[in-house]
């Protein structure tokens, strides 16, 4: 009697995947710092990093099927599935700051524009933007976009995906309301569905830097977009990622109407992306380059 349950939790196993997880992340954000100094570490900053990326990725693999097992043998009671809901939307939250970042980076610059790099002038002691760009350089550096420039047409490319974006978004909830009915047919349908969209907004995207008209570093301009449209790009791909193995969780029938918290998870972070880049179109590519040259 003294070691009867009488609570809605569970206790977990002793398990080694965090200390793991917490080392090997370790391992790989030392790699990246030697990566940045290849004059002084070489090759060997890569070989690190790639280890250590190689146990983070085993970290994820283990861990989530350590969840898997656990949902499967009942120990997500509705308690634990209302705690594991809150886990995901403060992850979502914190991604959300993560690209307020972005967008604030971007409203500076627009505003208050001023040229990325400067020279550093040893006589004089102070920086000195006309060493690099000259007198007409400078001042066409100072305006946002650089006077000059050309952009991307905001109703050409980034149109098309944010119109298979948003395709993308009714099709997961199809998906969705087919699992909550118990269609399982459907459900698999709508997620190839989600899956082939998201891959070919990455396609497109990838498209669109290969032609792009403007460098990522020299001016304020192409880092700032390139640095926010390409971490929403990373965001696609692990979504997509995180939708694929729902779609092989599906063929293997995990997912019921009553208990399916991943496929849950995974449709919040897919609408989330979507939301991300809808305020990216308008802010980047209608707002961002407005009144300036189009690239055709």
């Amino acid at each position: 009697m003294a070691g009867a349950k009488n609570h809605d939790y569970h206790i977990l196993p002793p398990s080694i995947t965090p200390l793991l997880g917490s080392v090997t992340a370790f391992i790989m954000f030392f790699g990246l710092v030697m990566m940045f100094q290849p004059k002084v570490f070489g090759t060997y900053g890569s070989l690190v990093f790639g280890a250590g990326l190689i146990g983070v990725l085993y970290t994820f693999w283990t861990w989530w099927s350590d969840v898997i097992n656990e949902a499967h043998a009942g120990d997500h009671t509705p308690v634990v599935q209302l705690h594991l809901r809150y886990g995901m939307i403060m992850f979502i939250a914190s991604e959300v700051m993560f690209f307020v970042g972005w967008f604030w980076a971007w409203f500076d610059y627009s505003l208050f524009p001023v040229p990325l790099e400067v020279a550093y002038d040893e006589v004089k002691h102070t920086f000195d933007i006309t060493n690099l760009f000259g007198q007409e350089g400078a001042a066409a550096a100072s305006q946002f976009p650089a006077k000059g420039l050309e952009v991307f047409d905001a109703f050409s490319l980034p149109l098309l995906n944010t119109l298979i974006l948003l395709c993308s978004g009714t099709t997961v909830t199809w998906a969705h309301h087919a699992l909550l009915h118990g269609d399982r047919k459907g459900l698999i349908n709508g997620l190839w569905v989600t899956i082939i969209l998201g891959a070919i907004f990455s396609c497109v995207q990838a498209y669109e830097y290969s032609i792009a008209p403007f460098p990522f570093a020299g001016l304020n301009y192409g880092t700032a977009f390139f640095m926010a449209t390409g971490f929403h790009g990373f965001h696609v791909i692990v979504g997509t990622i995180f939708l694929a193995v729902c779609l092989g969780r599906a063929y293997k029938g995990h997912f019921t109407p009553q208990q399916h918290f991943g496929f849950e998870a995974a449709a919040w972070y897919w609408h989330f992306v979507d939301v991300v880049w809808l305020f990216l179109f308008v802010v980047v590519y209608v707002w961002g380059g407005w009144g300036a040259p189009v690239h055709s």
